[in-house]
C-alpha cells in the first residue's frame, strides 16, 4: 500500500514525524513523504531533528505569501506528483492552507485522504482564521478520521461523518514530545542562565491573526506580573510577523527579567516547556503539549478548538483583557493549589502511541477493503 503524507509548516512536521518514520519503517508500507515548504527553515529543523528526508521538496515559501497563492501553487504542483507516484491513500494534518490544499488536490484525482487531528472545532468559521474553515472543509473530504479525542468524534459524527471511519488515536504531537524531552540537552548560551537562576519561568507565545490588535492586554498583564513577583522570569520567542513584534516593543517595557528571543527549534522548545512553570499562549498545540509534562496554560483566546483541556483543568481561557490575564496568572504564582490543579490534571490528549494507532487502524481498513 502507498502512502502519501502532505504537510508543509512546522506544527504539521512536529506532529506528522513520528508517523512518516513509523510507515518508512513497516515493510507493509511504501511511503512517499511530500513536503510543500510552506514554512522553510522551522521546517527543516524539524525534519533534521527527526532525520527525515522528503521525497518531494514543493519550496513554495515566499515573502508575503498569501494563502490563495499559497493553495494554488500547492493545488497545481501536487497535480502532476499525484499523478506519478498514484498513492492509495494521501494523509494531511490539522488546519494548515497546506492541509486544505493537499486534501483537495487528492479528492480532485479521486484518492482516499485520511485526516489526522480531525474533529477539531471552535463553532465560528472566523476563528481562528483560516483554521477553522480548512479544518471542516477537510472533514467533508476525508475518508478517514483520526481524532485526538472523543469529543472530537462528536463534532464529527454531528456533521454526518460515518462513525465507522473514526478513529480516537489520541494527538501524535505527545508522541514527538514524549521522544524529545526524553534525550539529553543543552540549552544556548543565551537560555542557560536563565535556567540556572532558578526562578519561575513564564514562557509565552502570541501570533494568532485574529489577536493582533487585542496583544496590548496581554503584555499589560505581563507588566504587572514582573513588578509583583520579583522571582518570575519571561521568555518570549517572538514571531517573526512584524506586525506582531511592533505590539511587543510597544507593550512590554524594559525588563532585564522579560526575554525576547527569536523563533526556537522544536527541540529547544519543548525542552524549554519542561523546565517553564506555566504557558501563557495563544498556539493551539501547546495546549496539547504542555499538559502532558504538567504545565498549566492560560489560552490567550476568547475560545478554543480544544475544550477537552479546559473541562480536564489542564488549560483555561483568558482571552485578551489584561486583568483577566493578571488574576488567573497571579493565582498560579500565588497559590499553590491552584497550581498543583491545573498541573496535575489528566492530560486528554493522548499517551505517545497514537502515530502507531494510525498505522493499526489503516492496516485493518486495508484488509476489510
Amino acid at each position: 500500500m502507498k502512502i502519501m503524507p502532505i504537510f508543509g509548516t512546522r506544527p504539521e512536521g512536529i506532529k506528522m514525524a513520528p508517523l512518516v518514520k513509523l510507515l518508512k519503517e513497516d515493510p507493509t508500507f511504501s511511503c512517499v513523504f511530500v513536503n510543500t515548504a510552506q514554512h522553510r527553515e522551522m521546517l527543516d529543523q524539524v525534519l533534521e531533528l527527526f532525520d527525515l528526508t522528503p521525497d518531494y521538496d514543493l519550496n513554495i515559501m515566499k515573502e508575503k505569501q498569501t494563502p490563495e497563492g499559497v493553495t494554488a501553487q500547492i493545488i497545481t504542483e501536487l497535480s502532476s506528483i499525484l499523478d506519478k507516484e498514484k498513492p492509495d491513500l494521501v494523509l494531511v494534518h490539522g488546519d494548515t492552507t497546506t492541509t486544505f490544499a493537499g486534501a483537495y488536490a487528492a479528492f480532485l484525482k479521486k484518492i482516499p485522504v485520511g485526516h489526522v487531528e480531525a474533529g477539531l472545532r471552535t463553532g465560528d468559521i472566523s476563528s481562528p482564521f483560516p483554521e477553522e474553515a480548512n479544518r471542516q472543509l477537510v472533514g467533508r473530504i476525508a475518508s478517514y478520521h483520526f481524532s485526538a479525542t472523543e469529543k472530537n468524534k462528536e463534532n464529527l459524527i454531528k456533521e454526518g461523518i460515518d462513525p465507522s471511519s473514526i478513529a480516537v488515536v489520541g494527538n501524535t504531537v505527545i508522541d514527538a514530545l514524549l521522544t524529545t524531552v526524553d534525550k539529553p540537552f543543552t540549552y544556548s548560551k543565551e537560555l542557560q542562565p536563565i535556567i540556572e537562576r532558578g526562578n519561575k519561568i513564564i514562557l509565552m507565545t502570541t501570533h494568532r491573526r485574529e489577536n493582533l490588535e487585542q496583544l496590548t492586554g496581554i503584555y499589560t498583564a505581563i507588566n504587572e506580573l514582573m513588578e509583583k513577583h520579583d522571582d518570575i522570569e519571561l521568555v518570549f520567542p517572538v514571531h517573526k510577523n512584524p506586525a506582531v513584534r511592533s505590539q511587543v516593543e510597544k507593550g512590554l517595557k524594559n525588563n532585564p527579567r522579560i526575554h525576547l528571543v527569536e523563533p526556537l527549534d522544536y527541540e529547544t522548545f519543548a525542552h524549554l516547556m519542561k523546565d517553564s512553570y506555566f504557558i501563557i499562549s495563544d498556539s493551539g498545540g501547546i495546549q496539547e503539549e504542555a499538559p502532558a509534562l504538567g504545565k498549566p496554560v492560560l489560552v490567550a483566546r476568547t475560545n478554543t478548538e480544544r475544550p477537552e483541556g479546559v473541562t480536564a483543568g489542564t488549560l483555561k481561557l483568558v482571552g485578551t483583557d489584561a486583568s483577566v490575564i493578571f488574576k488567573e496568572a497571579d493565582a498560579l504564582l500565588s497559590d499553590k493549589e491552584t497550581y498543583q490543579r491545573m498541573s496535575e490534571a489528566k492530560n486528554p490528549y493522548g499517551d505517545g502511541t497514537s502515530s502507531q494507532q494510525i498505522i493499526s487502524f489503516i492496516k485493518h481498513q486495508e484488509k476489510r477493503s
